[in-house]
């Protein structure tokens, strides 16, 4: 069983940065897609940014919500099982829990993601 830790939330003013970290254990990593979605109050869950799983080349493919493209930044790591997000230039809007998922597809709906950690909230000041 795949388990997921998030873990950087906090408060921060408009402008300000963050970087997002979620721990995996009990899979093998560098096999899943990863993404992060957020879940803001009144509103529903929301892709944020995927990465695929790491070919044979070292290489892995990213996607952005056009809403955080150009802002955030994902990338993972796969010799300790970690994905990051770097958030940078937080806008008030951007408030919400936000949800590292591992799954089979980098896909943005949450139904391509088949394991999820528990959320952590990050709130900008205005």
């Amino acid at each position: 069983q795949v388990q997921l830790v998030e873990s950087g939330g906090g408060l921060v003013q408009a402008g300000g940065s963050l970087r997002l970290s979620c721990a995996a254990s009990g899979g093998t990593f560098r096999n899943y897609a990863m993404g992060w979605f957020r879940h803001a109050p009144g509103k529903e869950r929301e892709f944020v940014s995927a990465i695929s799983w790491t070919s044979s080349g070292q290489y892995s493919r990213t996607y952005y919500a056009d809403s955080v493209k150009s802002r955030l930044t994902i990338s993972r790591d796969n010799g300790i099982n970690t994905v990051y997000l770097q958030m940078n230039s937080l806008k008030p809007d951007d408030t919400a829990v936000y949800y590292c998922a591992g799954g089979g597809g980098s896909g943005t709906n949450t139904k391509d993601y088949d394991y999820w950690g528990q959320g952590t909230q990050v709130t900008v000041s205005s």
